[in-house]
């Protein structure tokens, strides 16, 4: 049965360049109500992973947000306390989660069964007190009449964005006066963290400017009644064919200092502050710029022995030439691709020290040294003596390294489809897997598609969970509905590299197995005084 089914599109990593518009992706959860969760991760859909003061490590999940105040309990925020007293539950998909000292700003995501909906904003200034208290703050939209905007003491003009439809916020970061947020059709907005309770707009330039001042005074015009207006300038996230502007769509935000990159559907823009709260802006687009695509998804910033990288994950929007892949910028020079990662679909960057990971639809990729080489990981698979755990996706999320003193030595953080995953060491050679777990014996998913569920190269799996395992080897048949045997396996837990038990739905000739409903045997004991006893499942096989 299908306990949660969550839209979010930033994940989907397909943009219909007809629409100019991301495509959606469903994530899908299938297990049975009556079983009782055995720990308190609700999804196994890692999209964030946050640090917090000295241990704490907060989860963005398919089903809410998450938290690790040590290295082993994993506790939902299934309900949150509102400033005044009430509660309300989280269940929402989680966006984006951006830190900053003891602050902790969260954003959900849901849909309308077809469209990706903006499901408002969670934040907190003590993210760490043990009953955390949290400010919520609904999508932000525009009035129908908010036509001319207040902005840093003056005025700029806007198409008002009336809907919380194709209106989610992505991402997320704070600097020391402001958190700012981006979101396909919001667009870029700021909360003053001092004063403010409104999430004000920030105007980007068009698609066809290089640059956008704002800090000069000749940059504005008396309207006659009194208010400066931004000269030429109209923000307005429609499509180019609707006199609209792709550089108005925001993804992605970084910022440090006086600097905040974002991320558009039209490219990358740096932005310097001044005083009041105006911005000014240099855009970088393709071809013009080096980009390897103008859809920037993911924007990261190094600073490495004075040595200032900025890193940018690209899709192709709707320019010939462009692609999949990450571009960098080095002192806000020239930007170049990477070569080992042209054509490579990158969700999220990430930068520690000399490190940068690139989370990836093909697994998670490293370069030391601050992107001159790049390698990637082999499989996620937990080598603890008798461990029977892997994770079963290639598509990795979310990635953070922890250099806290808590573990004693670098840690690294993974968020998958199939889970999160925690590495003791840089070389990813020993995993930890957190995964959503349920009692008793089990198939996931079920049913069951080998050409979409967990797929890893050429194949796709099911994996069974058995609960207390006491024998070595666990003996498998697979028989279809006519109880013809069509697969078995010995399942030897002794292997370091054993991994998951799974299957990937072929018999044993290597041919996939026809739809329909199949019996499963699993024959093992479940206590060192007992004999091995059959454990039989029902699976669903639909492709």
């Amino acid at each position: 049965m299908i306990l949660r089914i969550i839209i979010i599109s930033f994940l989907s990593g397909m943009l219909w360049a007809n629409n100019s518009y991301p495509g959606s992706f469903l994530l899908h959860k299938t297990m049975d109500d009556t079983l009782s969760v055995q720990n308190e991760l609700k999804s196994n859909v890692i999209t964030e992973i946050r640090l917090q003061g000295d241990s704490t490590v907060w989860l963005g999940t398919g089903q809410g947000l998450s938290v690790l105040r040590d290295s082993v309990s994993v506790i939902a925020m299934d309900t949150l306390t509102l400033v005044g007293g009430s509660e309300v539950v989280l269940n929402d998909g989680i966006a984006a989660i951006a830190v900053f000292g003891e602050k902790l700003f969260c954003a959900g995501a849901t849909d309308d069964g077809d469209t990706p909906v903006g499901a408002g904003f969670y934040m907190t200034d003590a993210a760490l007190d043990e009953h955390v208290v949290w400010s919520y703050y609904p999508q932000p939209v525009d009035e129908v009449g908010d036509s001319l905007v207040p902005y840093a003491g003056r005025i700029f003009r806007a198409l008002p964005v009336t809907t919380d439809h194709a209106n989610v916020t992505y991402d997320a970061t704070f600097t020391d006066d402001y958190i700012w947020t981006t979101s396909w059709a919001g667009g870029l907005r700021r909360l003053d963290l001092s004063s403010g309770s409104e999430w004000d707009r920030v105007p980007l330039p068009k698609d066809s400017q290089r640059f956008l001042i704002t800090c000069a005074d000749s940059a504005y015009t008396d309207d006659g009644a009194g208010n400066e207006i931004l000269n030429n300038f109209y923000l307005n996230p429609r499509d180019p064919r609707d006199s609209g502007n792709h550089n108005h769509k925001a993804f992605s935000v970084v910022g440090y200092g006086d600097t905040i990159w974002v991320g558009t559907a039209n490219g990358i823009n740096r932005g310097i502050l001044g005083s009041g709260g105006c911005v000014d802006w240099e855009h970088y687009s393709f071809p013009e710029d080096g980009l390897s695509g103008n859809f920037v998804v993911s924007v990261a910033y190094q600073n490495w022995q004075g040595e200032r990288t900025i890193w940018a994950a690209t899709l192709n929007a709707e320019d010939p030439g462009e692609e999949r892949g990450l571009s960098y910028s080095v002192d806000d020079n020239v930007w170049s691709i990477v070569p080992e990662l042209q054509g490579e679909r990158v969700y999220n960057v990430h930068t520690s020290g000399s490190y940068v990971f690139a989370g990836a639809e093909s697994g998670l990729w490293i370069s030391p040294d601050v992107g001159k080489t790049w390698a990637k990981y082999p499989p996620a698979i937990d080598t603890t003596y008798l461990a029977t755990d892997e994770i079963l996706s290639q598509s990795v999320f979310a990635v953070n390294i922890d250099t806290r003193d808590y573990y004693g030595r670098p840690v690294l953080w993974m968020g998958t489809l199939d889970g999160l995953g925690r590495s003791s060491d840089l070389n990813a050679g020993n995993w930890t897997i957190y995964r959503t777990d349920y009692l008793g014996v089990y198939a996931y998913p079920n049913p069951f598609s080998p050409n979409i569920h967990h797929v890893m190269g050429e194949d796709g799996y099911v994996r069974f969970h058995t609960g207390d395992v006491a024998s070595y080897v666990i003996e498998m048949a697979v028989y279809n509905f006519a109880m013809e045997r069509v697969y078995r396996l010995s399942f030897d837990r002794r292997h370091a590299n054993a991994g998951a038990l799974k299957w990937n739905g072929r018999d044993m000739n290597g041919r996939q197995v026809d739809n329909g409903v199949y019996f499963v045997n699993l024959n093992y004991s479940e206590s060192a005084n007992q004999s091995p006893s059959d454990h039989w499942l029902k699976l669903i096989i639909v492709k």
